[in-house]
């Protein structure tokens, strides 16, 4: 029985990036793997989001001021190849890029956090072997990935304290890490599962720290000194994560499908030699995410075909870091999908519904902004050729 889709990375089915819990904006499926036979993609990406809130007080300060949107657009690039070498082989290159940062709260807006920023860019080439077994339908893969990250991060406002104006410069640094799953397939009615770890990676960063002087003795006879500026060496791990992925045919024409993505958000840590020993604590702290998805798609000629998915991600503590100012979040995502011989050209356009958020600063955590009714605008195209 012929099913639409019998061949289509499903849980890829569109081309929008995605949007999910701290830094996440990938979700690191490995969707070309499935492809029949030998198979290109190129995929890019773009999403407009809209994250903006009011001040809260602080001292004497009476809030209300508005932030302006925190949240800057970006672009998603990804590029695929996959080779059947026979029946039980296969083999797959993807380069995407599943972390990233763009948050920047405008100098003209909130009085509490105006001008802090951060940037974080990560890309990832990754190598995957699977074999299959035919007759069973289960299979096993594992590969390795390098990562290239580099970021930036300024803290900036009232809510700082003695340490507005702190500045993390981190230098390019390429880490790497593996990933390894099973899977198991019934080709006769499109029906797949597969469940993949992917390990954490650690970096060691090259860093560059600047800041204000430090008063170590506040109105003391010690002078305020430059405790927060030096270089160092900074050990961050992209977080584990585990990707349930599955999808049947309910009909020669129509697919279900859907996934689970849990990410150890909590173990990500972000701690520089002296903003630690300045403030005790450290830039990042994140909730753990897990990320719901479910769609179905449908054939409606020999050449176009369409899908609708819905996203879901649990909210978390109200008090979130400034870095990462959501909490939560609901989506959908409509593609359509042409098909002609080899060729297959996917479109697709996501809304996302962003949760409301209080970002805080300070031990113990002080609210300083509310964050409220922000969406997200996704829009992407792939392209996909069989040989």
């Amino acid at each position: 029985m012929k099913y639409v889709f019998s061949g289509t990375a499903a849980l890829l089915i569109s081309a929008a990036p995605v949007l999910a819990g701290g830094i996440d904006r990938g979700g690191q499926s490995l969707g070309p793997l499935w492809e029949p036979g030998n198979y290109a993609e190129l995929s890019f990406g773009h999403l407009e989001p809209n994250v903006t809130g009011t001040d809260l007080p602080l001292g004497s300060y009476p809030g209300s001021e508005r932030t302006g949107n925190v949240s800057s657009s970006y672009n998603a690039l990804g590029l695929a190849y996959k080779h059947q070498f026979n029946d039980n082989w296969s083999a797959a290159i993807i380069m995407d890029q599943p972390f990233g940062a763009d948050i920047l709260y405008p100098a003209d807006g909130s009085l509490n956090l105006g001008s802090t920023s951060a940037n974080v860019d990560s890309t990832h080439l990754t190598g995957i072997v699977r074999f299959a077994m035919p007759e069973n339908g289960f299979g096993v893969h594992a590969g390795i990935r390098a990562a290239k990250t580099d970021a930036n991060v300024t803290l900036s406002g009232l809510a700082y304290g003695p340490v507005n104006g702190y500045n993390l410069d981190v230098g390019e640094d390429t880490a790497y890490g593996w990933l390894a799953g099973v899977s198991w397939e019934r080709p006769d009615i499109a029906a797949r599962v597969s469940l993949t770890y992917n390990s954490e990676i650690e970096h060691d960063f090259d860093v560059t720290e600047s800041g204000p002087p430090v008063d170590p003795d506040g109105p003391g006879p010690i002078p305020a000194l430059p405790l927060l500026d030096g270089s160092s060496t900074l050990k961050v791990k992209t977080p584990k994560s585990w990707n349930l992925e599955f999808q049947t045919g309910v009909n020669p024409k129509t697919l279900v499908f859907g996934s689970i993505r849990w990410v150890d958000w909590s173990s990500f840590r972000v701690d520089p030699d002296r903003f630690v020993q300045v403030t005790g604590g450290g830039l990042v702290d994140l909730e753990d995410s897990t990320t719901y998805t479910i769609g179905v798609g449908r054939k409606f000629t020999e050449n176009w075909s369409g899908a609708a998915s819905f996203i879901y991600e649990e909210s978390g503590d109200d008090l979130v870091s400034p870095l990462a100012p959501t909490n939560g979040r609901k989506g959908i995502t409509l593609a359509a999908i042409y098909t002609q011989d080899r060729l297959k050209i996917t479109t697709g356009v996501s809304y996302y519904k962003l949760g409301d958020a209080t970002p805080e600063t300070g031990t113990p955590d002080a609210p300083r902004v509310d964050m409220e009714d922000n969406h997200a605008w996704g829009v992407g195209v792939k392209v996909g050729y069989s040989f």
